[in-house]
């Protein structure tokens, strides 16, 4: 069953993401064109290169995410280094090591330019501030100039994920004849004008004389609530960030897209927790594999394939709570069996498996400015 699929920003947590993929996957769901905002783009752009459910759950399993808030030293000095940074740059940190993650993944599956992929495979939403614009990557790009063919998929992942003033924002130049004003536009996170963008493909298929199923995957729950302490700049623009992105998760959907929605728990992490323990990580990649095998219980297409895996979702939670209880061992025995398990191939490991490709992150001791 072929379907096209559209997934939300969430920061951090859109591993949960991977988990309703897998799921997907168990009930015989493969993906045509793919849609994302932010971490949406990222778990998009993978499939499209054409990354299994259970190689994202590897590669969750291998990346430091907090190497993702990688800045120079001088900006690490209390209070006045990150005021300073955001005064300069315009975020707390340059997303740099995020872009080259994302660049050394794709480019394992042989994947640069959107010229790479089949045509309308993947799409990517940004938010243009400079001229106000909504951005559907890589057709917008054209409009400032540049060939959509050769444009760099990490790059437009970037921009989708440029959550404003954490990450810094990513200066597009304006090429040519181009049909927006000015030299220079910026570009922040998708997430501020469409975070989940289940209208796209719907847009495209009015005149398609078989439609395409569209499934939206969609991150739900608040972080635990807390309160601000703001001293500053610095913390009154976090703490706006926040409550702007954590807004998102209590917006109302209409009826005919809960039909055809993944409701992902995400458990109270918050957006921009890249500190997560990696058992809080098998946590969410859990939540979105029992989401997803709800749904596809109930879905008209694949309702019939239930007695296979009705019991997958339980046997999964038990030996993550048994992971839970033990020390470390007993939890990367518990991650191993759970990866199993979720593969369908019970205590054997997936025949085509793959190890997670080896990335390449930032020296620490790099001292240039970023």
């Amino acid at each position: 069953m072929r379907v096209h699929a559209v997934f939300e920003g969430g920061g951090v947590r859109g591993i949960a993401l991977a988990g309703a993929v897998r799921a997907a996957e168990m009930f015989g769901v493969s993906f045509d064109r793919v849609a994302g905002t932010s971490s949406g783009s990222i778990v998009a752009a993978l499939i499209a290169a054409g990354y299994s459910a259970e190689e994202m759950k590897a590669i969750i399993e291998a990346t430091p995410f907090a190497s993702f808030l990688h800045r120079a030293p001088l900006f690490n000095v209390r209070v006045v280094g990150p005021a300073l940074r955001l005064f300069l740059f315009n975020g707390l940190y340059s997303g740099d090591e995020l872009e080259r993650w994302v660049r050394d993944l794709l480019a394992a599956k042989g994947v640069r330019t959107f010229g790479d992929l089949p045509r309308g495979k993947l799409r990517i939403i940004a938010s243009d501030i400079t001229n106000e614009r909504l951005l559907v990557l890589p057709d917008d790009i054209e409009k400032y100039g540049t060939d959509p063919e050769k444009f760099p998929v990490a790059r437009a992942i970037r921009m989708s994920a440029c959550i404003p003033y954490f990450f810094d924002p990513v200066p597009l130049r304006v090429k040519g004849e181009a049909d927006v004003p000015g030299k220079t536009a910026w570009i922040v996170d998708g997430a501020l004008l469409s975070n989940f963008p289940l209208w796209l493909f719907d847009k495209e298929m009015e005149n398609e004389r078989e439609r395409t199923p569209v499934i939206g995957f969609r991150m739900v729950g608040r972080a635990e609530a807390k309160t601000h302490d703001i001293r500053g700049p610095v913390t009154m623009l976090q703490a706006l960030v926040e409550t702007m992105l954590h807004a998102h998760d209590e917006r109302y959907i209409e009826r005919h897209n809960q039909m055809r929605t993944i409701q992902i728990p995400t458990l109270g992490v918050g957006t921009t927790e890249f500190n997560l323990s990696p058992e809080k990580s098998l946590e969410l990649y859990v939540s979105g594999l029992k989401a997803g095998i709800a749904f596809f219980r109930k879905w008209p297409e694949t309702a019939g394939q239930v007695a296979q895996i009705q019991d997958m979702a339980v046997q999964v939670a038990q030996i993550q709570e048994a992971g839970e209880r033990g020390g470390d061992e007993s939890r990367m025995m518990a991650e191993d069996r759970a990866a199993k398990i979720a593969s369908g191939n019970g205590d054997s490991v997936a025949p085509d498996s793959r190890p997670a490709p080896s990335i390449r992150f930032a020296s620490r001791r790099d001292s240039r400015p970023q």
